[in-house]
C-alpha cells in the first residue's frame, strides 16, 4: 500500500508541487491543507502516515501545528519546510518533534530522500 500523506502549505503552487513529485513516485496524497489549524483537522480525520508541513502559514504556523500534531499523535512523522534558511526555525522545528527539513524550492530528488529516511 502506497504511503499517506497530508500536504499543508499556505501557497497552492508549493502545495502542487510536492503533490506532483509524491505522485510521480508512487505516494498518495490523501489531503491538502492551507493553515495549521486546517492542518490538525485532517490529520485527525486522515491519520496520514506523513506531513509536509510549511513553517509560515496563516492563522497557526507550522511549528504550533507540529507541537498540537505531536500532543494528539506522539509518533507523528512531520517533515518541515520553509523557503528560509534560518537556523532558528530549523532547530525550533527539530525541537518540537520535526523529523526533516525540505527547503524551498523544492528539489524533488531531496524531498523523496528525506520522506524515504522518514518513513524508514
Amino acid at each position: 500500500m502506497a504511503n499517506r500523506v497530508l500536504i499543508v502549505d499556505d501557497a497552492a503552487f508549493m502545495r502542487m508541487m510536492i503533490k506532483d513529485i509524491l505522485t510521480k513516485n508512487g505516494y498518495e496524497v490523501v489531503g491538502e491543507a492551507s493553515d495549521g489549524l486546517q492542518a490538525i483537522e485532517k490529520y485527525k480525520e486522515l491519520s496520514p502516515d506523513l506531513v509536509t508541513m510549511d513553517i509560515t502559514m496563516p492563522e497557526m504556523d507550522g511549528i504550533t501545528a507540529l507541537k498540537e500534531i505531536r500532543k494528539i499523535d506522539p509518533n507523528a512523522k512531520v517533515i518541515m519546510c520553509s523557503a528560509m534558511g534560518q537556523q532558528a526555525m530549523v532547530i525550533d522545528a527539530i525541537q518540537a518533534g520535526a523529523k526533516d527539513f525540505i527547503v524551498k524550492p523544492f528539489q524533488a530528488d531531496r524531498v523523496i530522500e528525506a520522506i524515504k529516511k522518514t518513513l524508514g
